[in-house]
């Protein structure tokens, strides 16, 4: 016997959407509702084996229905901007599937569902009807089931007519007899005022239809009742022809149109991949890379050992080669050289280390500045391969810092990202070629070779696709003139490493385990008895019930004792602020005294940090092994951590260079609001200024209490802060919060007005840019979610600030580095964190260094507003300071 299967695609995909979370792939696609979908889809292909199969749409927000009743379906939310969105991929993935899908202007898509059902019983098909909605059930019969969802998307139950009789005592006709007596608020029919289900299906076993209960009023149970039954007649039987299925919609196709003989793996497994459903791909049976469009699979490579070197020295004198280096370690800093390999885009060679360094023309090569070199991760090639003894010069293009450039939301730059993007894949992660963890192997001989071959391949196929997509969009300057020109400042820097004294950090940790000691002392004092202060369970035990202070938040396991939690009970008892504290003591013992430690290089006394270049989506630097960035610097005992770096060279200093308030000059030059721009040019204290305006007093009447509420409001201003966001940094009311930005608005219009325009043009062009044209799409501008759209608004306001900054201290580092070489000073710059750059001088050298950071810091881009930078020297960071 054939089977038909017909799918209410809207109930099915709204179900979906709303059961899983708001899912997107790694292009901010949103994908919940097509995941779920294609789960049930599959689900059902695989279970009822169907020869027919139709996915049936609602095609319009009007049917012939709202001729009857205007007010249909009249009370709906407005359908999220982000399920609309997935229902054209849903689409595309039947037709993947080879699944036929239909919707019809004036019909909704139970009338398609009721009209093909009935088609198919009178032609002796079975029929599955798969939906979410109540009202199909009316279809049900001898060769009519219908499987309806429930919580979650892939359960359903099963009914036919023995399942309906058992679950509601009705024949299918009865219940749209049983809609129009209770209605249904989903759809905005009216049904009978005061009579739910339970009532309706008493009324249906004693009357049958609506008719029948209307017909025996006078016998109906209470006074009420009867009541409102005679007074919506009218509205009974209205709602009982909104329920009904129309079952001779006008089809312009038959069944034989609806065939299905099974889905081709090789057609949905590249929608599957570009909608990342990894999990549904294995299902499948298909390789997650079903079709390699690059060639990088067929390509070959020479590998070459120490005796066939001379032959190929001919190969080195192109203009341009890709190169790739294999290491050991993510961290290039402890990692061993593998091999390396090179490419033309016609040959690959391969050597392992020993052959590579002991090639006297590729050493000659890679000194070669004249020689371009495009590669992957230029900074850490460089890093690697001097820390192996080989200088190397002549890199004009990085892959890594392309793909980061055009694409700076995307969090996956990894090589067989970067080609998963550009050309839908030929290159697997490292982790599905060497394995993960426990089971990963290293490579060796001709599997090596290949594999790296690929990745050369890779970076000489992508490098004119990339550069050409900097061009276009006029990133061609911030990659050349900046991003490329940092990596080797940072390769310089990583190299160079910072001294730590190591007997110092020692004396710090003990004098913190001290400290710690003394607070547990304290927060049990106040406590009256004796606790395990990391215990959540104990402390939350202490403060809710033996303290009784109020209860904010539970978790599965009791009481919440989270940092957020803790700092809003603060000003209720002494204890909560002892117990803060003792955590953040705690933290610098474990995450800095600790960590440094374990960092410090034993051949050199030093840490390397790696800094990351292609991360942060604002072109801010961060670090890691250790993370300097971090350095927690509110506490004095966060502070004194910064006495344990020292100058690598006896009687030689640290020196200091801090942009002052560098985001607040930003604004006051991209804003230009005439009151900002005249402190700035006066040098005024910016907080102590604001607070002027925002509380409406003269400078001596500023406290110190109204200065941090004003620098709160300037720092929250530069990144979008709403009045809530304000009043939890504050501790203060929403009201007052919302009163104080009100207040520096009307202070400070030109910023308003800036803001607004950041907004607009961002709707507009779906991005926004910093001075130095660097770009940050926001996709989620339009969101019809209100808090991803306002997360995108306040992003467009602050990349601009955040991004400009973090543009002149890239920009000020170069020039610096370049200076100190052209001078040819003995001064080198060791760090960078935030608006900080730190230097270790020769004592004679510490007046020019002075003067030459002022003059570059201060002069690398040209604003409305003087640039500030505050230099101190010190025989510690901490003394700098």
């Amino acid at each position: 016997m054939d089977k038909l299967v017909l799918i209410d695609g809207n109930s099915i995909a709204f179900r979906a959407f709303f059961a899983l979370p708001l899912l997107q792939n790694k292009k901010g696609t949103y994908t919940n509702a097509v995941y779920g979908f294609t789960m049930m889809l599959m689900k059902v292909l695989d279970e009822e084996k169907p020869s027919h199969v139709l996915v049936a749409f609602d095609a319009g927000k009007t049917t012939f229905r709202h001729r009857d009743y205007k007010e249909y379906k009249g009370k709906r939310d407005k359908t999220p901007g982000e399920f609309s969105e997935q229902i054209p991929l849903i689409k595309e993935l039947l037709d993947a599937f080879g699944i036929r899908h239909f919707e019809l202007d004036q019909y909704e898509a139970d009338d398609i569902i009721g009209t093909l059902s009935r088609q198919a019983e009178e032609k002796g098909f079975s029929v599955t009807i798969v939906t979410g909605d109540k009202d199909l059930l009316q279809l049900v019969s001898d060769n009519v089931q219908l499987l309806m969802t429930k919580k979650g998307v892939t359960d359903a139950d099963r009914y036919d007519l023995q399942k309906l009789k058992e679950k509601y005592g009705l024949k299918p006709e009865q219940i749209i007899d049983l809609k129009g007596l209770m209605g249904d608020p989903s759809d905005n029919i009216p049904g009978i005022p005061g009579v739910g289900e339970k009532t309706a299906l008493k009324l249906l076993k004693q009357f049958e239809t609506v008719e029948g209960v209307l017909e025996n009023t006078d016998n109906l149970p209470g006074k009420k009742l009867k009541e409102r039954v005679a007074a919506n007649r009218r509205d009974a039987i209205l709602s009982k022809e909104l329920a009904t299925i129309l079952c001779d919609v006008p089809l312009d196709f038959g069944l034989d149109d609806l065939k299905y003989e099974g889905f081709e793996a090789e057609r949905v497994a590249p929608l599957l991949k570009k909608l990342e459903f990894k999990s549904l791909l294995e299902r499948i049976g298909a390789d997650e890379s079903p079709h390699d469009t690059t060639g990088l699979e067929a390509i070959s490579v020479e590998m070459i050992g120490p005796e066939e070197t001379s032959q190929w020295e001919d190969f080195l004198r192109q203009e341009a080669l890709a190169l790739f280096v294999e290491r050991s370690d993510e961290n290039y800093h402890r990692a061993e050289v593998l091999a390396v390999t090179l490419s033309d885009g016609k040959q690959r060679l391969f050597m392992d280390w020993e052959t590579a360094k002991g090639w006297k023309a590729f050493r000659d090569w890679l000194q070669d500045g004249k020689r371009e070199k495009w590669c992957y991760d230029v900074k850490a090639t460089r890093v690697v391969l001097e820390r192996h003894g080989l200088e190397s010069k002549g890199y004009t293009f990085d892959v890594l810092l392309a793909s980061y450039l055009i694409h700076p939301s995307e969090s996956g730059h990894e090589l067989s990202d970067i080609m998963e993007r550009k050309r839908g894949g030929g290159l697997p992660e490292d982790d599905a070629v060497y394995g993960k963890g426990a089971k990963r192997r290293q490579l060796e001989g001709k599997e090596l070779a290949e594999h790296l071959a690929r990745k050369t391949e890779a970076i000489y196929q992508l490098k004119p696709e990339l550069e050409r997509e900097l061009e276009e969009n006029n990133l061609d300057s911030l990659f050349r003139d900046l991003e490329l020109p940092v990596a080797h400042v940072l390769a310089r820097m990583e190299m160079q490493g910072v001294k730590v004294d190591r007997d110092r950090l020692r004396e710090i940790g003990e004098e913190l385990e001290e400290r710690l000691q003394e607070l547990t002392e304290k927060i049990h004092g106040l406590a009256g008895t004796e606790f395990n202060i990391n215990s959540p369970k104990q402390l939350g035990e202490i403060l809710f019930d033996k303290l009784n202070l109020p209860v904010l938040k539970k978790t599965k396991t009791g009481y919440s004792t989270s940092a957020d939690v803790l700092e809003k009970l603060a000003p209720q008892h002494e204890i909560v602020g002892e117990i803060l504290h003792y955590r953040q003591v705690g933290k610098l013992i474990s995450t800095y005294v600790e960590g440094l430690l374990k960092e410090i290089d034993d051949s050199t006394g030093k840490i390397h940090t790696r800094f990351h270049q292609a991360i942060t989506a604002t072109g801010r630097l961060s670090s890691s092994d250790p993370n300097l960035q971090n350095i927690p610097v509110r506490l004095e005992e966060g502070r004194r951590l910064r006495q344990v770096f020292i100058p690598s060279e006896e009687d030689w200093l640290i020196l200091s260079a801090d942009y002052s308030q560098i985001e607040l000059r930003v604004l006051a030059h991209l804003s230009g609001d005439e009151n900002l721009l005249e402190a700035f040019r006066k040098d005024m204290d910016i907080h102590t200024k604001t607070a002027m305006d925002v509380f409406g007093v003269s400078e001596d009447e500023v406290t110190s209490l109204m200065r941090r509420q004003a620098k709160a409001v300037n720092f929250g201003i530069v990144y979008g802060i709403s009045d809530y966001g304000l009043s939890q940094n504050l501790n203060i009311p929403r009201k007052e919060a919302g009163e104080f930005i009100r207040r520096y608005f009307d202070s400070y219009p030109g910023v308003k007005t800036y803001m607004d325009e950041v907004v607009r043009k961002a709707k507009k062009d779906g991005y926004v840019t910093t001075m130095l044209h660097r770009r940050r799409y926001l996709p989620e501008i339009h969101s019809r979610n209100y808090n991803r759209r306002s997360f995108a608004e306040r992003t467009a306001m602050n990349t601009p600030i955040q991004g400009s900054a973090a543009d002149i201290i890239k920009k000020a580092m170069v020039q610096m580095e370049e200076r100190l070489e052209r001078e040819e000073m003995r001064a080198r710059l060791l760090l960078q964190v935030h608006d900080e750059l730190i230097f270790e001088t020769p004592k004679e050298e510490v007046e020019l260094l002075s003067k030459r950071v002022r003059q570059v810091m201060e002069g690398p881009v040209e604003l409305s507003v003087p640039l500030k930078v505050d230099v101190n020297t010190g025989k510690t960071w901490y003394e700098a300071k």
